[in-house]
């Protein structure tokens, strides 16, 4: 059955770093701070090669429409602004610094103003902070919703991805900055309930959370069960609220808003003191790092000096991953930098890394069972490798939240999750060809009306 119903996947848990407390990583020679770390238009840099810059200093200005501005969280020099290769293939501008290991801070860095609706979106907007769970959605478009519109925030606290424990060591070690950030939220947007998730694999979680609301009116702690994708925006709404989010719809049609639990520390965190967004807290762990870790990263860090912290490899790697194994990217060098939404970066020897053989599909029904959206994972690939997009689109495949549940589950180890990732871009194509194709046949038809 799907997650609407339950169960969902049983994964090994893997929190190998749960106990272990975040900290600073040194100081790295330089960082590359890409201009895209967050849904909509890249920043815009403000600052010249040869700029001296200081930690807190705003190095970006948010581009147009959707967009967050980007802040340095390191002192040092402007080296270059240049054009790299992301995890994803995708060409980006970023401001490489070079850094002085002052960690200077920038001057006048005071707590911003903040007394009703508008000042704390004002401060939100300027905080650059998005969300922290992975997705790197704008945190003030999220919280800017219609007065009267929502009335619960759900606090994301699942982190259901085996070995990440960022989030979690945030519950236990920052519980009063998460619960003064939630307060914060409901106070000024007018939000009578907030409800956080939890996995039941985090006891301690969950007792440090009920203990710091304790006092707060229309908060709850529900401890969820420990099942992938548990943190699934949709799928958290639904056992948190028991609200379903339609097709098409967004959780303020639901009546709530979901908010990541680093997200809301963040938010009180930049509300005490004024500094914006600069660093991540990032688990280190897998066969192949030496000594895993809970590290405390500017952005813009190089992978590889983030493993270094780590004591290096224990053996060679074969692959490394920014996020986690159900959902994370698979890095191409280590280089690539840490963003504001990266939450782990993994590292795997030859045993885990090399994946299994495909084979055929034994027509099990397995990935129907369990994708949380009950979709039809097997039907929606061999319409993709048949070419069939209309056949993709009345399955409805541009739903898929590609969990990689269905590719996890398959006994035949088909690759089922990046099939849907190819046929929702080729859907895409499809769908646009045919409004420009009914567009086309409504002009002809309104000439031969004489219109």
């Amino acid at each position: 059955m799907s997650l609407f119903g339950l169960p969902g996947v049983r994964l090994k848990h893997r929190k190998n770093t749960a106990n272990i407390k975040p900290e600073p990583i040194p100081v790295p020679k330089s960082v590359t701070i890409p201009m895209s770390m967050h849904i909509g238009a890249p920043a815009v840099p403000c600052v010249a090669v040869g700029d001296a810059v200081r930690v807190g200093q705003r190095i970006a200005e948010a581009g147009a429409g959707l967009s967050s501005p980007i802040y340095s969280g390191v002192s040092g020099t402007v080296k270059k602004i240049d054009e790299i290769t992301v995890s994803t293939g995708a060409k980006m501008r970023a401001v490489v610094i070079e850094c002085d290991g002052a960690q200077t801070p920038v001057e006048g860095l005071t707590p911003p103003e903040v007394h009703d609706r508008e000042s704390f979106l004002a401060a939100i907007r300027e905080s650059g902070i998005v969300g922290l769970g992975g997705a790197g959605f704008p945190t003030v478009v999220k919280l800017n919703v219609p007065e009267g519109r929502v009335d619960t925030v759900v606090v994301n606290g699942a982190e259901c991805e085996p070995y990440i424990t960022s989030d979690t060591r945030t519950m236990l070690d920052e519980s009063e900055l998460v619960a003064e950030g939630l307060a914060l939220v409901m106070k000024y947007l007018s939000i009578p309930n907030a409800i956080f998730g939890i996995e039941k694999n985090k006891p301690q979680c969950i007792a440090e959370m009920k203990r710091a609301t304790a006092e707060m009116s229309g908060v709850s702690v529900r401890a969820l069960p420990s099942l992938y994708p548990q943190g699934g925006e949709k799928v958290l709404v639904y056992h948190t609220t028991g609200r379903v989010i339609g097709e098409g719809k967004l959780p303020l049609d639901a009546g709530v808003i979901v908010v990541n639990c680093t997200t809301l520390a963040s938010i009180a965190k930049y509300l005490r003191t004024g500094m914006p967004l600069v660093e991540k807290c990032v688990t280190v762990d897998g066969s192949a790092v030496r000594e895993p870790k809970n590290l405390i990263v500017p952005i813009g860090t190089a992978v590889r000096d983030v493993i270094d912290a780590c004591g290096g490899f224990s053996e060679t790697p074969k692959k490394i991953l920014s996020g986690g194994p159900m959902m994370g990217v698979a890095l191409v060098d280590l280089d690539a930098p840490v963003l504001k939404q990266t939450n782990a970066v993994l590292v795997f020897g030859e045993k885990e890394a090399m994946p299994p053989r495909e084979t055929a599909c034994i027509r099990c029904g397995k990935c129907m069972d369990l994708c949380p959206l009950g979709l039809s994972p097997a039907e929606m690939a061999n319409s993709f490798s048949q070419g069939d997009d209309a056949s993709l689109e009345k399955l409805k495949v541009h739903l898929c939240m590609e969990c990689g549940c269905c590719s996890y589950i398959c006994p035949a180890k088909r690759n089922l999750v990046q099939s849907h990732r190819l046929a929702k871009a080729r859907l895409r194509t499809y769908q646009q060809k045919q409004k420009e194709l009914k567009e086309q046949k409504e002009q002809k038809e309104g000439a031969s009306r004489g219109e």
